[in-house]
């Protein structure tokens, strides 16, 4: 294992925090993970960089040695981020952006291309939010639009700034002809003996989430299928073998349906996050009402969905164009 500069953040941080974790809660990762972490950095250091009992860490020789020089490099680069900053802006600057598969991503990078001619923008897209968070930690990314669910809510570390886009309701996608196709919403408990197609763990609480409503239903969902791509589920809900949970944007057509569950018993958060030091930070304003508009025009093409906002929440029934009192209160309505 060759050092980087994520392992040299995460040895400040245990030092700072004085614990491995508190360093994880200030990471935003799990505390064996940060664990493991620190193990494979003392193997290929050759030798403890922390003592560790019950009040928690102090550094030993090796890890003052090592620390010093950490945070030299650490304050070397951010000097170097800097400075590169303003020699891109003479030029053409460079924008990273991360975004999961849905209704926000493209449309954003179409949107910040467009509000920043003079910046070449560049699109990494990740089915996971949790591999997003870990390239914008590791300073691979500026800004990032991601995913998390309630009761599942990711650790937000001092060093990224965040806000919600939009709260958005998780449906059910079902055959045309399956016999409760016909309802305006169905409960989850009258899917109890479905079979289910699910996509796979997001690293970010799902499908958790999916399980643990199921639950409170008073059944344990029967997944047969477990897939990461929306057309092979489009055609395995389409020939009725399984219904699917599904985005309240997703499209119903060819043979399937997209119905609300009554009670909203799933949610999901469409969250923007950027880096507090990046050079995305003091544009995250503007990057927020970009996401909403990209949220919203490509909600606009769901008609059922707005119909359902109107039936639930009339100040959504038709969501403005752009930014605008409209976008903000759904927002809040997390």
């Amino acid at each position: 294992m060759e050092l980087e500069l994520r392992h040299l953040r995460s040895l400040c941080a245990i030092a700072d925090a004085g614990s491995v974790t508190k360093a994880a809660t200030v990471l935003g990762v799990s505390q064996p993970a940060l664990t493991a972490q620190l193990q494979r950095v003392e193997r290929e250091l050759g030798g403890p960089v922390f003592v560790r009992d019950r009040h928690g860490v102090t550094p030993t020789a090796l890890g003052q040695f090592v620390l010093t020089r950490a945070q030299a490099i650490l304050l070397a680069m951010d000097e170097l981020r800097r400075n590169t900053g303003r020699h891109a802006a003479l030029g053409r600057q460079t924008i990273r952006l991360g975004g999961v598969a849905g209704p926000i991503t493209v449309g954003l990078a179409d949107r910040v291309s467009d509000r920043f001619p003079d910046a070449e923008v560049r699109l990494h897209a990740e089915y996971s939010p949790r591999v997003l968070w870990d390239l914008m930690l590791a300073d691979r990314l500026d800004a990032a639009a991601i995913v998390d669910y309630p009761d599942f809510t990711l650790r937000q570390p001092s060093t990224v700034q965040c806000a919600v886009i939009a709260v958005e309701p998780v449906f059910v996608a079902m055959c045309a002809e399956h016999p409760l196709a016909g309802r305006d919403e169905v409960t989850l408990a009258e899917l109890a003996n479905e079979p289910w197609a699910l996509t796979p763990p997001d690293g970010a609480g799902w499908p958790d989430c999916f399980h643990l409503a199921c639950q409170q239903a008073g059944f344990t969902p029967r997944v047969l299928y477990t897939v990461s791509d929306a057309l092979p589920i489009r055609e395995i809900v389409a020939t009725r073998r399984a219904v699917s949970p599904c985005q309240a944007v997703f499209e119903s057509s060819g043979g399937v349906v997209v119905k609300p569950l009554s009670g909203e018993p799933i949610r999901m958060r469409h969250l923007l996050v950027c880096r507090r030091d990046g050079p995305l930070a003091d544009r995250f304003d503007q990057l927020l009402d970009l996401a909403r508009e990209a949220y919203w025009a490509f909600a606009a093409r769901r008609p059922d969905y707005l119909s359902w906002l109107q039936r639930h929440d009339p100040r959504h029934a038709e969501p403005p164009a752009g930014p605008g009192p409209g976008i903000a209160a759904f927002a809040r309505s997390a």
